[in-house]
């Protein structure tokens, strides 16, 4: 007997089958989340479509701001997607200034939530983020459970931890830009000699080091960077230079939050 196992491209979880062909596809969160979506340049819009393991509400949003296409399917079928907006870390208010995300159909099927909508890529609406060229910060969310707009608390739920971000470059996902675009422009590396990554989801290395040239090495003792208070107001072309002690009346506002220190030995 000859059994052949044919797994899904790119991690998709969903048993829903997508409403249609898309051109690019990813799972946000292992058995959870998956999306798929095309950006149409003529229409200089973008068509999504969010499958999430829940019953619940489902939300899709583009970050910092948020904007946030938030949508749910009720017991008789019908599809409810709002536009909303969310400021730090609050919960996210229905946008009132004009609706951008449009739904176009949706379904639960098999204890998932599917939706597919639409907006614009750029849509001129200060509540909104635009969806730029590079990459987008696409931020999702879920709750367990549909809002019930029979109540006048019946706001979407907490989605406590049932949410993650991802990093996609949703214009150039899969066809990066000839490395020709780049051509005749410097670049430098950053690199990190032997280190070793450690098991934590997201982690944030910091290293600086002064770059000291070898026949100053007998002069140079320390070294104190600063941070400047955002009301401190220079002209790039004349910027204040001299014994520290003299030119302070102009630099004052820039000597109170230290952001690093090397000293002689700090290499060692």
């Amino acid at each position: 007997m000859l059994m052949v196992v044919v797994g899904k491209s790119n991690g998709i979880a969903s048993p829903v089958q997508p409403f249609t062909t898309y051109k690019h596809s990813i799972e946000l969160q292992e058995n959870v989340a998956d999306l798929w979506w095309t950006v149409d340049a003529d229409a200089q819009e973008i068509i999504f479509e969010l499958h999430v393991k829940t019953t619940g509400w489902i939300a899709l949003g583009i970050s910092p701001g948020a904007d946030i296409g938030t949508g749910w399917v009720d017991q008789a079928g019908n599809v409810h997607f709002q536009d909303r907006h969310a400021f730090n870390f609050s919960r996210p208010v229905i946008d009132n200034t004009t609706q951008d995300w449009f739904h176009l159909q949706g379904r639960e099927q098999n204890g998932w939530t599917c939706i597919q909508f639409k907006r614009l890529l750029d849509t001129c609406d200060s509540m909104d983020v635009r969806i730029r060229s590079g990459t987008n910060i696409v931020i999702f969310a879920y709750g367990l459970v549909d809002p019930d707009l029979s109540r006048q608390d019946g706001d979407i739920s907490y989605h406590d931890d049932r949410r993650g971000t991802r990093m996609i470059p949703l214009q150039s996902y899969g066809n990066p830009p000839s490395e020709d675009k780049f051509a005749g422009l410097d670049s430098f590396e950053f690199r990190l000699n032997n280190y070793r990554v450690p098991s934590t989801e997201t982690t944030y290395h910091c290293k600086h080091k002064a770059l000291i040239d070898p026949a100053n090495r007998d002069i140079v003792h320390h070294q104190l960077v600063y941070e400047c208070d955002p009301a401190a107001i220079f002209d790039d072309a004349n910027l204040p230079e001299g014994l520290c002690d003299e030119i302070n009346p102009q630099i004052e506002l820039c000597t109170t939050n230290i952001a690093s220190i090397w000293a002689v030995g700090g290499d060692y």
